[in-house]
């Protein structure tokens, strides 16, 4: 039975003590993005913020990650607490005191939400190192958006000793404070796929003179969004979205080439290879039923993050224990968006958690949401991000 004793008004109390400090690293990461596995003044930032606390801090070779111990001495497991640091490269057009001063980069998905939760539950947890027992790993990750940060972290050793581990994503889709998460598949795989169809090119008023690929490839996008519903089991879930397309230079050249590109996403990986064989099968035999001969490549990428169901378990019992029942609801079904915390969920049980930040004047169903170039995070939702990171070190 999971010791719930510790968690309770006076964490959550403790966690609105450390709000300002949040608030304020929040909005600093915020008007500064940066992109990718090298974030240096991100990580600067962050390690100001953890100066004094006794750490053990270790930095990456390869990115700009930070890993930070508490070791209380006494026996107990290794928990690790994981939060995200890169931004996306997108224009930021919501005006704000801390709006991002660098075109074409933003905060969209909250990762600099995460550092600030997860820095102050790091000095909560200090503060209170005597309940502790065991050791709590603090990892600070770079390059989520698609630059497989953390497995850049796993090859570095952040994973070595570790007994279990916990992530939180916030949401502007989600009511402001609440928490979700389920156990089993809770966010999709995501490969990339690009195909380039091969015609002949030649003047547009003799078309019979050419092989046109424009035609085959518009066949081809129709053919992939309904090759998903016959090689995709009912009960399961996936989908196939052609994102990209781009062919041609001018009204009257019919070019030789039509290049399109898109994702792949399913929950389990036996569809994630039936969709991906397929791609493959359906793009060349669309191009040929035209003429036409094409390429094509699938670039694998982030796998089905799966949380473990015990660890899903716990973190709900936490979340009522310390914010209310009221404050906690299981998703009723997985996300199609894709994490790199999979990564971590592939070598030790735990869990990701999604807390609500939804602004006050926006309803959950039609804010703006992550990446979106409008996106705002309600920042007094964040007391619960920390509280409940730190809960996750305590119980056990």
């Amino acid at each position: 039975m999971t010791n719930l004793a510790p968690i309770g008004d006076d964490l959550l109390e403790a966690a609105r003590s450390h709000q300002d400090a949040t608030i304020e690293l929040r909005r600093s990461i915020h008007a500064d993005p940066e992109l990718g596995l090298q974030l240096p003044e991100t990580q600067k930032k962050l390690l100001e913020s953890l100066t004094g606390l006794g750490l053990d801090i270790t930095l990456g070779e390869s990115t700009t990650s930070v890993v930070a111990d508490l070791d209380t001495g006494r026996p107990g497991p290794t928990v690790l607490l994981r939060g995200d640091m890169d931004a996306l490269p997108l224009q930021e057009d919501h005006v704000s005191d801390f709006q991002s001063r660098h075109d074409g980069k933003m905060h969209a998905c909250g990762h600099d939400a995460h550092v600030a939760m997860l820095a102050s539950a790091a000095q909560l947890l200090c503060e209170n190192k005597d309940e502790l027992t065991g050791k709590v790993r603090f990892m600070f990750q770079p390059g989520e958006e698609g630059f497989h940060g953390a497995k850049y972290m796993i090859e570095e050793g952040v994973l070595d000793g570790v007994d279990r581990a916990f992530a939180i994503h916030v949401s502007t889709n989600i009511r402001n404070g609440l928490i979700t998460t389920r156990g089993g598949s809770i966010m999709a795989s995501a490969d990339r796929f690009e195909i380039t169809v091969h015609g002949r090119g030649g003047h547009a008023s003799a078309p019979q003179n050419c092989v046109d690929p424009i035609p085959a490839a518009a066949a081809t996008v129709t053919a992939l969004h309904t090759m998903v519903g016959r090689n995709v089991d009912p009960m399961r879930s996936g989908l196939v979205t052609v994102a990209h397309i781009e062919a041609g230079t001018t009204n009257n050249i019919i070019p030789p080439h039509a290049f399109m590109e898109g994702t792949i996403r399913t929950l389990d990986e036996t569809s994630r290879a039936a969709l991906a064989e397929g791609v493959g099968r359906v793009a060349q035999g669309t191009a040929l039923s035209h003429g036409c001969t094409c390429t094509h490549e699938v670039i694998p990428g982030y796998p089905v993050t799966i949380n473990d169901p015990e660890q899903a378990t716990l973190a709900g019992q936490v979340t009522s224990a310390l914010l209310g029942a009221d404050n906690f609801v299981e998703m009723p079904r997985a996300r199609m968006g894709a994490e790199d915390f999979s990564y971590v969920l592939q070598h030790v049980p735990g869990a990701m958690a999604f807390l609500g930040v939804c602004p006050d004047d926006q309803d959950p169903t039609t804010a703006a949401p992550n990446h979106s170039n409008l996106m705002r995070v309600n920042e007094s939702g964040l007391t619960n991000g920390v509280a409940l990171y730190a809960a996750m070190a305590l119980v056990g």
